[in-house]
């Protein structure tokens, strides 16, 4: 007589699927306590291309168009409006050997030429925080193209953050300030309005992949009340339910503000 019970797999199926379905349900219950704004700093590319006898090349591939793609589809299905993703420092430009920086950026142009209908099919809007001044001329055309064909969309905001540092951003902005007059009405309202994210809210989320527990100055005047998220995963293994479980421990946070 043929037994009529689940195998083990399909058992561990069934299992997975009612825990993501019930997941989903209490996500959509609180919604209103989801992040309005995640940041992302994508660290450990080039290790894990390493540890796979891989270039760094590859690395940073995999994880553009692999990792962020299905980031960027995950938090779309999770109705987040902003994301914020640190692609290059200005210590990445300086430490870095001119070929892989001009790898990466190339990657991000390939990209962006590959992805910029899909994105605005998506109603994604895309922009770029940080020094685009010092960014190859093609790049930065690249990159004000897909700005400009994605600046009516308003489901989802990206943001590159390209050639960003924090304490660049802070006196980039004083120079504005005191260009603009603005210095005698200094407040920190007034000083968010000049800073790169004006447009943005500040991040409620901030995770950081790779093993490092530091900040390295991402965002450092928006920070003030983010929850942070360390992990050791390397980015190219941030998987789409790992993003989930970051937005479930968010969940479970008492956000204070100061109080």
């Amino acid at each position: 007589m043929k037994s009529c019970g689940l195998t083990q797999t399909s058992t561990t199926y069934v299992y997975n699927t009612i825990i993501e379905s019930i997941r989903n349900i209490l996500i959509s219950m609180s919604k209103n306590l989801l992040p309005k704004h995640i940041a992302i700093i994508p660290d450990g590319n080039r290790r894990w291309a390493k540890s796979r006898g891989k270039s760094a090349l590859e690395g940073h591939k995999f994880a553009i168009e692999q990792t962020m793609s299905k980031l960027f589809d995950t938090i779309q299905e999770l109705e987040i409006p902003f994301c914020t993703i640190w692609l290059l420092s200005p210590e990445n430009f300086v430490k870095r050997s001119k070929g892989e920086v001009k790898n990466l950026l190339f990657l991000l142009k390939f990209f962006l030429k590959k992805k910029i209908k899909e994105l605005d099919r998506k109603g994604i809007r895309l922009k770029v925080i940080g020094n685009m001044h010092d960014l190859p001329k093609d790049i930065q055309d690249e990159l004000n193209k897909a700005i400009e064909t994605t600046k009516s969309n308003s489901k989802t905001t990206i943001t590159f953050a390209i050639n960003y540092g924090g304490r660049d951003e802070i006196i980039r902005t004083i120079n504005k300030i005191l260009k603009n007059n603005k210095s005698d009405s200094l407040n920190s309202e007034t000083f968010s309005e000049y800073l790169d994210t004006k447009e943005i809210p500040d991040p409620d989320l901030i995770i950081r992949t790779g093993g490092e527990k530091r900040t390295s100055g991402f965002l450092p005047w928006q920070s003030e009340y983010s929850e942070y998220i360390f992990l050791d995963t390397l980015f190219p293994d941030f998987t789409q339910k790992a993003l989930r479980d970051c937005v479930d421990e968010y969940l479970k946070r008492m956000r204070r503000f100061g109080k």
